[in-house]
């Protein structure tokens, strides 16, 4: 880990299908200290899961939030795949394209703290470009990437618990 790196955690969260107070309880739970929202653009249909919404709803739980578009996948990456189905080649060109990035993955490696989620929609982040970014990290970091999925009724098991063990991995 780069010296004086204050960052200690490094996750993946997706919050395909997932409800927003258990997605926040499920951050909660693994001691996330910020969430580094990396879509391109951070708009959802699904409500609380829009960039400003979604910062309101985890600072009042603690947890920081901070976009980065340029560790998004490019619309021309995302429309590829879409219309060929071909993660290969999407994966491919998404870790081209991340190449162009290195200085802002080596800024976040520095100035990033604390624990770390990276977050994208996809429930399995073997079909999210945000484990391609994590490994990025992981490189500039030397930590390991844990990827969290969100459980269901998580706001309440926390709630009754106040217990942040038996966090969820998927």
């Amino acid at each position: 880990m780069p010296q004086g790196s204050a960052l200690n955690g490094l996750f993946t969260i997706g919050y395909e299908g997932a409800e927003l107070a258990d997605f926040i309880a499920t951050l909660a739970r693994a001691g996330v200290t910020t969430l580094l929202d990396v879509r391109e653009l951070p708009l959802s249909r699904k409500k609380g899961f829009s960039k400003r919404a979604l910062a309101e709803a985890l600072s009042v739980s603690g947890i920081a939030y901070r976009h980065e578009r340029d560790l998004g996948s490019p619309k021309t990456i995302r429309q590829r795949l879409h219309s060929d189905g071909d993660y290969e080649q999407f994966f491919e060109s998404f870790s081209t394209y991340l190449r162009q990035q290195r200085p802002l993955l080596k800024e976040l490696a520095g100035a990033l703290d604390g624990k770390v989620a990276l977050m994208c929609f996809e429930r399995d982040p073997a079909t999210c470009h945000r484990s391609v970014v994590a490994r990025q990290l992981e490189l500039l970091t030397g930590l390991k990437t844990k990827h969290l999925g969100v459980t269901h009724g998580a706001s309440h098991h926390r709630a009754r618990t106040g217990s942040g063990e038996g966090v969820p991995a998927a």
